[in-house]
């Protein structure tokens, strides 16, 4: 792996970017981010391809820049809380029953930061808005214990993009406008796992059956971890259309985003492990640590949004989101190496997914709006491949949010949505045969505050 400091980094506020833990990513589901724009939050992500008066639309629709009238500058904060618990149990590799505890709570509240600008020309490009922002649009974070009882299937996972965005709009009429954007996205992963390197060695060898033994199954637990990076490149399009002074139609595409993992390999073992290896080549090729990685593409995205002024005070959105998970079918870890041996593989078969969201905004004076949604969020997960690494299921988000201006050219933000998530099933098994069988239950608290200042 390259060491960090020869990546260019995005800016100050990028680095303190962290993906989201998850239920899957708990704000969305699969690990998608949305918490970019507060005043979407208070939505519950409703008319996010529209938004009037929100710099966020330089990632979520580039031809809505055309909205803003002078260069404004917004910074978006959203502290995502998940609590969840495990129950169940299963067996090893070698059929004995999995010893360990429920992994505690896998999240932590979790701050997500996001960053946009735009920038109405002038003179001649009158019609031409340019804009950037920085944001987490894809990202994950599970921690359990390193003793429970999926060990074998997952410890930690950390998942993490970080997008710099720049875009164009042109209006071509008062009433329609395109826009465009080209996408710089790093992704960092980190993906740990306790290795039953007990049952390993204990395959067909009867010796390990006596107790005087010093090997076998879960007796001999080691640990790896596979650390790794990369950056990719992808675009986003979109049209903003105004049939009346009431109503406005936009729609966005953001494309797949194809990433090469390449990082390293590390194996944490046992003294009685690393001993029984010297002597044992093919057992000391299996637990070498090295380089090694994986492929990963983050998923396209079209958003169709909708909004109508009803009064001068009330108005009303609505977003249809489709997000086509089928580009993560598996996760296939292997080492770099003339062999390209297999580290470790999940089939994960996921499925396309849909989000469906209504909001409502009210303005109370010109000091205050008033917001509230609902949504509904398609998992991309099944029954038959979850695992706890994404333990994700359909959910229902139920937003409120309230902005006020503080002058004609400062706004500050604030939203909390609350996600209830079906409890989902665990029943998979792992590519070294351990068994786990079980399930989730838990919800999260999303708390978002942002400012935006028009100059």
């Amino acid at each position: 792996m390259q060491p960090s400091h020869r990546y260019t980094r995005l800016t100050a506020i990028a680095l303190g970017i962290a993906g989201v833990i998850s239920f899957g990513s708990a704000g969305a589901s699969g690990f998608q981010i949305r918490e970019n724009s507060v005043k979407n939050q208070g939505r519950a992500f409703a008319g996010s391809a529209v938004a009037k008066d929100d710099a966020s639309v330089v990632s979520n629709n580039p031809a809505a820049m055309v909205n803003l009238d002078s260069t404004t500058v917004r910074t978006d904060v959203t502290v995502i809380d998940l609590t969840a618990k495990f129950r169940g149990g299963g067996t090893s590799a070698a059929g004995t029953p999995l010893t360990g505890g429920n992994g505690g709570d896998p999240g932590d509240a979790q701050p997500v930061p996001a960053l946009a600008i735009v920038v109405p020309l002038s003179g001649a490009f009158d019609k031409v808005t340019l804009g950037a922002s920085v944001s987490a649009p894809f990202g994950l974070k599970t921690e359990y214990d390193r003793d429970w009882v999926g060990r074998y299937h997952a410890v930690e996972s950390d998942v993490k993009t970080i997008d710099l965005t720049l875009s164009a709009a042109v209006a071509l009429t008062d009433r329609f406008s395109v826009g465009f954007g080209v996408v710089y996205e790093r992704a960092e992963v980190t993906l740990t796992s306790a290795a039953d390197l007990g049952s390993l060695i204990c395959a067909g060898n009867p010796a390990c059956r006596s107790p005087a033994s010093p090997f076998g199954p879960q007796r001999n637990d080691g640990l790896v971890d596979v650390t790794g990076d990369d950056n990719g490149l992808g675009w986003l399009v979109g049209f903003q259309f105004k049939p009346t002074d009431k109503l406005s139609i936009g729609y966005s595409h953001r494309s797949e985003i194809d990433h090469d993992i390449s990082g390293t390999v590390d194996f944490t073992v046992p003294a009685a492990v690393a001993g029984a290896a010297a002597g044992n080549p093919v057992l000391a090729a299996r637990i070498a640590d090295g380089p090694g990685g994986a492929k990963l593409t983050t998923p396209s995205v079209d958003t169709l949004s909708v909004s109508y002024a009803f009064t001068d005070n009330f108005r009303m959105m609505a977003d249809v989101q489709a997000t086509d998970w089928h580009s993560l079918r598996e996760v296939d870890i292997r080492r770099h190496n003339a062999l390209n041996s297999q580290v470790s593989f999940e089939d994960f078969e996921w499925e396309d997914t849909m989000m469906y969201a209504l909001g409502a905004e009210f303005d109370l004076n010109d000091a205050f709006t008033l917001r509230a949604g609902a949504a509904y969020d398609e998992t991309p997960t099944n029954d038959r491949t979850r695992t706890p690494r994404l333990p994700d299921n359909d959910r229902m988000l139920y937003s409120v949010g309230l902005t006020w201006n503080a002058s004609e050219h400062l706004s500050v933000d604030a939203a909390y949505t609350r996600i209830e998530i079906d409890s989902p099933s665990i029943d998979v098994r792992n590519s070294t045969g351990a068994h786990l069988v079980g399930k989730f239950k838990g919800h999260a608290d999303l708390f978002g505050i942002a400012a935006q200042y028009k100059f």
